[in-house]
């Protein structure tokens, strides 16, 4: 064989292992199954027993289930969060990264600009209809409103006192939509009960404080309120505490909470939690970019999308009657079909 011939069969060699190896990953094709996630905490961390333990669940199932790894930051304040976001971006083998908590807003969507080869997921993110969202970042809102009208509704059902409680974390549009629905809610059925509100702080801090929430909710139990709703963070645990110490009920938030105020004998004074299926987005969205169907874009999340609910099993039955839940249900259907907004 001559040595031009053994240089044309070179060179063909080498063309079609570069169509070959061009043709694993294009646009349109399914993401390579060995990339992990990446997931960036909101202010309390990882074990407040709420919303970054929700969204810390979902990487754990993406792993679970499709043995997707992940990384994950801590929170940090201003730039740190930002920087975060970049050094997850930085890494090759990361394919998605989450922010957990609407605060990410502006920073996600600054990165997911800078990384368009990158997915990017925001929880509860603060929607700017002037502004478009990247394509490549899913922006996930919920209608807490809707969830928050039904454990609004429930508490004022069961109470005994005719006054109800709500503590709140930073006092944010956000949080101010769990409190207008739980208000709403208490009112639709019981026009003359009594809501006391209190919030722990005006910044990020007040997702963070325990003492301030036992302080906030021992106030309103010394008030008469014998039903408090808490959507609060890790400050909630402050919350339950007092609960405990008073013997009163209280209703939990993002995930079912009702280990956090259990008595001696085995029973719960947590009336109920008004959950979000943070944990299940997570995981449809990473399995979406292992699918190669991930689509960026605003994603609203409702009792229709059955993107909120409230808990009702064997732990929390003997709190609810059967002619307050099938009350409570009628409001879920109404809501639904849209004969009652919560807001």
């Amino acid at each position: 064989m001559t040595a031009h011939i053994r240089t044309l069969i070179g060179v063909v060699l080498i063309s079609v292992i570069a169509i070959n190896c061009s043709s694993k990953k294009t646009d349109g094709d399914k993401q390579s199954e060995k990339f992990k996630s990446g997931l960036v905490f909101d202010i309390g961390g990882r074990g407040d027993k709420s919303f970054n333990d929700a969204a810390f669940r979902g990487v754990e199932m993406a792993k679970e289930k499709f043995g997707i790894g992940y990384e994950y930051i801590e929170p940090g304040e201003g730039a740190d969060r930002e920087a975060a976001l970049r050094q997850l971006s930085s890494q090759s083998d990361i394919a998605v990264i989450i922010g957990a908590g609407f605060i990410f807003t502006d920073d996600i969507t600054a990165v997911a600009k800078e990384f368009p080869n990158k997915k990017y997921v925001c929880i509860d993110y603060s929607v700017d209809t002037s502004k478009p969202i990247p394509e490549n970042l899913a922006a996930i809102t919920f209608r807490e409103e809707e969830g928050s009208f039904l454990v609004g509704a429930l508490a004022a059902m069961v109470s005994k006192t005719g006054v109800i409680g709500f503590v709140g974390g930073m006092d944010s549009p956000l949080i101010r939509k769990f409190q207008k629905g739980y208000e709403n809610g208490a009112k639709y059925v019981r026009p003359d009960i009594k809501v006391l509100t209190g919030y722990a702080g005006l910044t990020g801090e007040g997702f963070k404080n325990p003492a301030k929430g036992k302080e906030l909710a021992l106030s309103q139990y010394n008030q008469n309120a014998d039903v408090i709703y808490h959507a609060s963070g890790i400050t909630g645990l402050g919350v339950f505490e007092a609960a405990r110490e008073k013997g009163r009920l209280v209703i939990g938030v993002d995930m079912n909470q009702e280990n956090e105020a259990k008595l001696p004998d085995g029973r719960t004074l947590v009336l109920t939690s008004m959950v979000k299926v943070v944990d299940e987005v997570v995981l449809n969205e990473i399995a979406n970019v292992k699918n190669g169907t991930f689509k960026g874009g605003h994603k609203a999340l409702g009792l229709a999308e059955k993107g909120v609910d409230y808990i009702y099993n064997d732990v929390n039955r003997y709190l609810i009657s059967d002619s307050v839940r099938t009350a409570v249900e009628e409001l879920r259907r109404k809501i639904v079909q849209g004969e009652i907004k919560p807001m």
